[in-house]
């Protein structure tokens, strides 16, 4: 699947981020846990925003100034607008876009495991290196023993995953400007992972 797939998948099934059911905790803990480290708090960007606005809300409480959003799903971005009307929305593929600024914080949960499996590496150097110094990053990532790519259809459409492991994305890491502050497992026993990374 090419990401323009995935944006047509997610088109689908924004009812499931709009059910009462929908967690929006899911995620949080760890971005507060981020959060401790950002000593910076003017810009912001959500990769993969999608429609709930969790993350903007908390992001824009914790002080943060302009929090941007970027995601493939038209639908998605269009129920965002609706519930914040002020912040900036970009309609875009993140193998393909280009960040308009520099970030003191940058999210990236649950998104860019749909993106190609060997373009790893570039995206998550674009997204350090589109951190102001200093800045922070956490993205989430399928903490598997080795790279891995699939295809399923729980949410209904398929959607395709991918992740370069646990011990790829500390490889990817290292190779880039950046320190590595937290590795953790959130949803146990699930390998669902996050990292917390600080530009140098």
């Amino acid at each position: 699947m090419n990401p323009s797939d995935i944006g047509k998948a997610y088109d689908q099934i924004t009812h499931l981020w709009q059910s009462d059911e929908f967690d929006r905790t899911n995620g949080i803990a760890a971005h507060h846990r981020a959060l401790q480290f950002a000593s910076n708090r003017h810009a912001a960007l959500d990769v993969g925003c999608g429609c709930t606005g969790r993350f903007a809300d908390l992001l824009l409480d914790a002080g943060f100034h302009d929090v941007d959003g970027v995601d493939i799903s038209e639908k998605m971005l269009s129920l965002a607008r609706q519930r914040h009307p002020d912040m900036q929305f970009y309609c875009a593929d993140i193998c393909q876009w280009e960040l308009p600024g520099f970030y003191d914080f940058i999210t990236a949960w649950d998104s860019i495991w749909h993106i190609p499996l060997q373009e790893h590496p570039q995206i998550i150097a674009k997204l350090v290196n589109g951190l102001n110094p200093a800045g922070i990053l956490i993205f989430s990532f399928g903490g598997t023993d080795a790279p891995d790519e699939h295809q399923n259809n729980l949410m209904g459409p398929d959607v395709y995953y991918s992740t370069p492991g646990t011990e790829g994305v500390r490889e990817i890491l290292q190779t880039l400007d950046c320190s590595i502050l937290h590795i953790g497992y959130d949803q146990h026993p699930e390998t669902h992972a996050y990292v917390i990374v600080q530009r140098g």
